[in-house]
C-alpha cells in the first residue's frame, strides 16, 4: 500500500499545472488578502510551507526581501519555477523537502506561511510546531485552510468526499481544534480572516485526480447536498452547474520575544 508521503507526491504532480491555473487558486484578491493579513513588509524574510506552484511566494516575494518556497513534490517546485518566470519574481528559493522536520534553523524566517496544506497533513500539530521553531522571535506565522463544519455529521460528509476526491487529502479541521493548535504550539490567539472561496464542481473534478470510479459518488453527495446542505459548503445550482463554497480562514499568530504566550 502507497504511504501517504506517495500519494501526495502521486497527486501533486499530476495536479502541477491545473492546480496552478485553476481561477480560484490563482486569485489576486485572496492572496492579497493572505499576505496584507501577515503584515508583510520589504524587510521581511519568508517561508512558504508546502509551497505548491509558488503562488503565495510569488505574492509576498512582490511585498518582501526574499521568500523560500518548500514542497514535496519535484513536479510542483517546476512550476513554481515557471511561474516565478512568467511573473518576473527573482527574490524566491525553491527547495524540495519535508516539512516534519523543516530543514531550517531555529529563527531562521520573519514569516513562515502555508496555505491549503494543512488539511494534507496526518500530524497538523508537528508541522505548525516546525512553523514556529523556523520563525524568529517577533516573527508571524500564518495558516490559511479550508475549515471542517462544526456540526460532526456534515464534518464527515465533507470528509468523505474530500478523500474521494483527492486521496491525499487527510483532514480539514474545525475552527475550534486549529485555535488550539495554536494555542498548544505556545502561540497567543491567533488574529482570524474568514473568505469563501466559490468553485464550480465540474472545474473542480477537471483538476482533480479522484479515486477510480469516485465521480458518481461525488456528485451524488453534492446533488443530495443542494436540498439539505449536507456537506456545510454552501452548495446550490446555477445555470445547470453545482457550485460550492469552500469556508477559508486565514490565522496569523505572533511569536513572542521569549518564545512562550
Amino acid at each position: 500500500m502507497a504511504s501517504h508521503h506517495d500519494t501526495v507526491v502521486d497527486q501533486f504532480t499530476r495536479q502541477a499545472v491545473p492546480f496552478s491555473t485553476a481561477a480560484p487558486i490563482r486569485d489576486a484578491d485572496a492572496l492579497a488578502l493572505l499576505v496584507n493579513a501577515s503584515g508583510a513588509g520589504r524587510d521581511d524574510v519568508v517561508l512558504d510551507v508546502a509551497c505548491g506552484p509558488g503562488l503565495v511566494a510569488c505574492a509576498f516575494a512582490a511585498r518582501v526581501r526574499h521568500v523560500t518556497g518548500i514542497d514535496l513534490t519535484p513536479a510542483m517546485l517546476d512550476r513554481a519555477r515557471d511561474v516565478a518566470h512568467e511573473q518576473g519574481v527573482s527574490n524566491v528559493t525553491w527547495q524540495c523537502g519535508d516539512v516534519t522536520p523543516l530543514p531550517f534553523a531555529d529563527g531562521t524566517f520573519s514569516i513562515v506561511a502555508s496555505r491549503f496544506a494543512f488539511h494534507h497533513f496526518p500530524e497538523p500539530a508537528r508541522v505548525l510546531g516546525e512553523m514556529r521553531r523556523v520563525c524568529r522571535p517577533g516573527g508571524r506565522v500564518v495558516v490559511a485552510d479550508l475549515l471542517a463544519s462544526a456540526d460532526p455529521v456534515r464534518a464527515a460528509a465533507f470528509h468523505r468526499m474530500e478523500m474521494l476526491r483527492d486521496p491525499s487529502h487527510a483532514r480539514a479541521l474545525p475552527r475550534d481544534e486549529v485555535r488550539r493548535l495554536f494555542a498548544d504550539a505556545g502561540f497567543g490567539t491567533p488574529r482570524e480572516t474568514a473568505y469563501g472561496m466559490d468553485v464550480e464542481l465540474e472545474a473542480v473534478l477537471a483538476r482533480s485526480f479522484p479515486a477510480p470510479g469516485s465521480e458518481p459518488e461525488i456528485r451524488r453527495l453534492f446533488a443530495d447536498a443542494v436540498a439539505d446542505d449536507g456537506l456545510g459548503l454552501n452548495v446550490r445550482r446555477r445555470d445547470a452547474q453545482i457550485w460550492f463554497t469552500y469556508p477559508v480562514t486565514i490565522f496569523v499568530a505572533d511569536v513572542l520575544n521569549d518564545r512562550s504566550a
